[in-house]
């Protein structure tokens, strides 16, 4: 990796692994410093000839990132064409990002939509290692169909520990889980402590 203290340059990241979530969503993670690397942020990923693309962490390691992608456009469609053993050129982080020592002690709610998951699931990683830190915690994620479904692993293993509702606008008959937009579920919502909603955080991304 690139040294420079030039944050415009874009550095070599060599992709490590490759998790296909459905077959225009993957996360692709790739050997990087993440000394400075907070969830919610994101880098300019670049390819010689083809351009640049920001993309949002969707995680981060002691010596990686993650980067949930979706091939939507010239520069994501080409990242799709390469494999473990490539690189990347990425240059960031950008943005504030989300400071997590700001949720410790509050009711924490999470309502995401589709690939907006990506960038919250820092977040809930932290509350599922640390649930003692946070006075509460909901996740509800929706998707379009249970096809859509991004981090399925993730929410299985997150749902031994956390209140996660899962849903999906449609499914075909006989489909066993939640169907309905998020919104459904909010009115649901319940919280340990309403005397002070300023110690709640609702936190919304669609």
């Amino acid at each position: 990796m690139c040294n420079c203290d030039n944050p415009y340059i874009p550095s070599p990241a060599k992709i490590i692994d490759i998790i296909k979530h459905t077959d225009i969503e993957w996360t692709f993670r790739v050997n990087a410093d993440t000394s400075k690397t907070k969830p919610g942020q994101f880098y300019e990923i670049s390819l010689p000839k083809f351009g640049e693309s920001p993309i949002s962490v969707s995680g981060i390691g002691e010596d990686f990132i993650d980067f949930t992608i979706r091939s939507v456009g010239r520069v994501t469609n080409e990242i799709f064409e390469y494999k473990i053993g490539d690189k990347l050129f990425i240059r960031g982080p950008y943005g504030n990002g989300f400071d997590l020592n700001e949720y410790i002690g509050k009711d924490l709610v999470i309502v995401v939509g589709g690939s907006a998951l990506a960038p919250v699931r820092g977040i809930i990683q932290f509350v599922y290692n640390n649930p003692e830190k946070v006075k509460s915690f909901k996740l509800i994620a929706g998707f379009k169909s249970p096809k859509d479904v991004l981090f399925a692993k993730d929410l299985e293993e997150w749902g031994k520990k956390l209140d996660i509702t899962l849903t999906v606008d449609g499914a075909e008959e006989g489909y066993k889980g939640n169907i309905g937009l998020v919104t459904k579920y909010i009115p649901e919502l319940k919280f340990n402590d309403l005397s002070n909603v300023f110690q709640q955080l609702l936190l919304v991304l669609s």
